[in-house]
Order: C-alpha cells, then structure tokens, then sequence
C-alpha cells in the first residue's frame, strides 16, 4: 500500500495532524523547562531531577495506566491526560512569570506532567493501528513517526526564539498547541477497535499485569524493549544539551533551541526516507545496527567542541533512533493482539517512552559528578556494548527479516 493510498483515509490524515500539533507543543515545552531549571540553579542535576519526576508517575502507574486504555475508550482517556497536560503549561506560564529563582516547583510540575502522559501514551500510541487501513500498518507508522520528529524541529527551535522574547513565552504556546490537539483528537474516527470487555468483567490485578506477562513472554518483544532501554538509558545526551550549549559550545537561547532541534531534523529525514522506502528485509539486523550507529554519535557529540559538528552529531543519532523506534512502532503491534495493546505500550511506555526521563536523571547526577563530557562518552560507548550483548543473547532478534512474518 503506496502513502497516497494511506493518506486517502481521513482518519489518518486527522491523526497525523493531532500528532504534529500535540508534540510540537510537547517539546516547546520541554526544551524551555530544561533551560530554565539550569538557568535558575546551574545545577546539572536538576536536569535529571526533572527527569526522574516525569518518569515516576509512569512507573508507578504502569498496571493501571495499560489496564485503563484497553478497558475504556482510549480517545475518551487521550482527552482527559490532554487535558492534564495542558494545565501542567498553565502552572509552568504561571511560574515563570514571577522571575522564579527556586526549581523545586518545575519539579512539582514535571511530576503531574508525567501523570499526564502516563495515561496519554497508551491509550494515543494504538490509534495509528486503529486508523490504518488493512495491510497499512507500517506506513501509517512510518508517517506517524514524521510527524512527531517534524514536531520535535518545530517545537525546540520555537522555543529558543519564544525563551528570547521571555521564558513565560514558550509556555503559553505549549498551552495553546497541546489544548488544539486535543480538539482534533475528540474528532478521530477509527476504522477498527478493540473488542469491548464482556459484561461483568471486571479489572483484576491479573489482568493488569497482562502486559509485563506478555512482553517477558515474548521474546522478540523483550529483545526489542530491552534493547531500546538501555540505549536510552545510556544515551541521554539530549538532557545535558543545555549544559553542553552554555558550557560547552559557548551559545545563547536561539542557538540552543536549533541545537535542541537537531534530532528532530535527523529523524524526520529519516522518517520521510522510511515512508517512502519501508524496511522490507533484515529487520533484526537493523534494528541493532540504528542502535550502535546512534551510540556511536553520541560519542562525537561528547567529544566536540564544535557548534557544526554537534550539530551534526545529533543529526546522525537521531536519525539513527528514528530507524530504531520505525521498526519497533511496527514491531509491537504486529505482534500484540488488539485487546492487549493498551497495557503492553504502557509496559513500552516505562520501558522505552519513560525511560528518557529515566536517562536524563542517570546523566544529570553522573554528570553532576565527573562532567558532562566523560558522562556523554560513556553512555555512548555503553550504548554500544549493549549491542554487542543483545547481538549475541537474542539471535531470534538478530534473524528477523520480514514484518510480514510476525503478523498475527
């Protein structure tokens, strides 16, 4: 099925769109809350308190965040964490209007955020293969996975333009952008849904742990998962890019909101490549490849010095993970059965989503402790061991070649 052919259904088309608009605002918002809270305390840990803060309310929340998108009508609950999430830009807008000097109160933010988009993710992430026509799949994945990188350009460089005229700025956008795709989102309509729970059946714990018992019971989805979390563990230099904007390459708001930008650009490039020439062989291999090729950029981005070539780093990296989060976006649902989706993204959502904020709390203490530089090598260079590991434990993985051969 060609792109033209997807993009005729207008339930893709709206999709696509509440996507751009709704992670636009996501990574205005983001990409400003990390500049503020380092230019309130300098502190190179507090980008990983920060951090830590959104990914709690997903771990924690992770039997009931699942169990509550595939039990009730996950547009219904992608409203209502919209909602939240607007709200959370409200306080941010509201804050720094005071010319706020403590960052304890970002951290407050961060954590009802992370609720937020501890229910968003589960119950948003199915819906591309519940308005993708039969046999479209990977291609509406494919454009699902562009317009959230197009976002992730649009959105940094905004905000760096937004944070010079003033920092409140980029958070009236954010609120503005994320309550606009909430409105498009109320007016999806699907081409297929989830069967409805039979009457009297009621949430149990057991189903709840469904998806953790699903994914360990999956070894293709547990090599898949597993491999993405550590390399986001490792990886996240995209945390300390404020400290590595300021002390590093010596730049100001504008020029850090472009290099905030700079992955966005690597994955929407690649995104576009994949919507017009979708992997169709060796699918295991690449997945390990974009990984070590990501882990790989991320050790120039900690070497240099150079505002062009870590500029270019993250290019590579980014369009190195947009490789990896294409194949595994089709990966999971090929594999899951409908009814289950729900609860296993919100396992993926702690294991891979959340983990980022899990990453940027692992390099703003490390960094705090021995330096942004050493601390963004070395996450590269264990980013890169870990594909070594997963290469030689998870030859299931390795010897996947075609998506056809997971469908159920």
């Amino acid at each position: 099925m060609t792109t033209s052919e997807v993009l005729r259904y207008g339930g893709v088309r709206s999709l696509l769109v509440a996507n751009a608009v709704l992670y636009t605002g996501v990574s205005l918002q983001a990409a400003a809350l990390a500049l503020q809270a380092f230019r309130i305390s300098g502190n190179e840990a507090d980008l990983g308190w920060i951090g830590l803060c959104e990914f709690l309310p997903a771990a924690l929340l992770v039997l009931v965040t699942g169990t509550v998108a595939d039990r009730f009508d996950r547009k219904k609950v992608a409203l209502f964490a919209i909602i939240g999430e607007v709200l959370c830009a409200i306080a941010l807008l509201a804050y720094a209007t005071t010319d706020p000097t403590e960052v304890w109160p970002l951290f407050i933010i961060a954590f009802f955020y992370g609720v937020s988009r501890a229910f968003l993710a589960p119950s948003i992430r199915p819906m591309p293969a519940m308005v993708a026509p039969e046999g479209g799949i990977p291609k509406v994945i494919a454009l699902y996975s562009a317009t959230w990188t197009g976002a992730m350009i649009v959105g940094p460089a905004l905000s760096g333009l937004l944070y010079a005229v003033s920092p409140s700025m980029p958070y009236a956008g954010s609120a503005l952008l994320i309550g606009s795709a909430g409105v498009l989102v109320a007016r999806l309509t699907f081409v297929r849904r989830p069967d409805a729970p039979a009457a009297g059946d009621r949430p149990t714990f057991r189903s709840a742990v469904e998806g953790l018992v699903f994914v360990w019971r999956t070894p293709i989805l547990l090599a898949a998962i597993g491999l993405d979390l550590f390399a986001v563990l490792f990886g996240g230099a995209v945390a300390l890019l404020p400290v590595i904007a300021e002390e590093r390459l010596e730049v100001g708001e504008v020029a850090y909101g472009f290099l905030r930008a700079a992955p966005g650009i690597g994955a929407a490039l690649m995104a576009v490549f994949l919507a017009i020439k979708p992997l169709s062989r060796h699918i295991g291999r690449g997945l390990l490849v974009s990984v070590f090729v990501f882990g790989a950029g991320t050790v120039v981005l900690g070497l240099t010095r150079s505002y062009v070539m870590a500029f270019a780093a993250l290019i590579v990296l980014s369009g190195a993970d947009m490789v990896s989060v294409y194949i595994r976006g089709s990966l999971v649902p090929l594999v899951t059965p409908d009814e289950k989706r729900g609860r296993v993204m919100a396992v993926e959502n702690v294991f891979i989503g959340a983990s980022n904020e899990l990453g940027a709390f692992e390099s703003g203490l490390v960094a705090q402790s021995i330096g942004t530089p050493a601390t963004v090598i070395g996450g590269g260079v264990a980013t890169i061991a870990v594909v070594g590991v997963w290469w030689l434990s998870f030859p299931a993985l390795r010897k996947i070649d075609r998506f056809e051969d997971l469908g159920h």
